[in-house]
């Protein structure tokens, strides 16, 4: 297969309910820096988790993220929460791909 043979093909999904989200415009929060520690994730999961206890879309989020395999903090749920909630990522990182059974 040649390379112009492959390409990406996007799943339209109705994401207007980002619109009415509590962390609009805090992406910080929710997706970790680069080598991030621990103790600095815990601290900014603490603070993710209740904007979205806030949040009148979280469910939604939550279902969103694990429907597509998210990264990053979600509906309160991290990627560690949803991976051990039988929720998977496409493409583990860390800790996480050592463990996939």
């Amino acid at each position: 297969m040649a390379a112009v043979d492959l390409f990406v093909q996007r799943v339209i999904t109705d994401d207007r309910w980002m619109n009415d989200a509590a962390c609009r415009g805090l992406t910080h929060l929710f997706f970790p820096p680069p080598a991030e520690r621990p103790q600095a994730r815990e601290r900014r999961e603490t603070t993710a988790r209740d904007v979205c206890g806030s949040c009148q879309v979280n469910g939604t989020c939550r279902e969103f993220a694990r429907t597509n395999h998210e990264y990053g903090y979600w509906g309160g749920e991290s990627e560690d929460e949803r991976h051990a909630a039988g929720f998977r990522l496409i493409a583990p990182i860390g800790v996480r791909a050592r463990n996939i059974i």
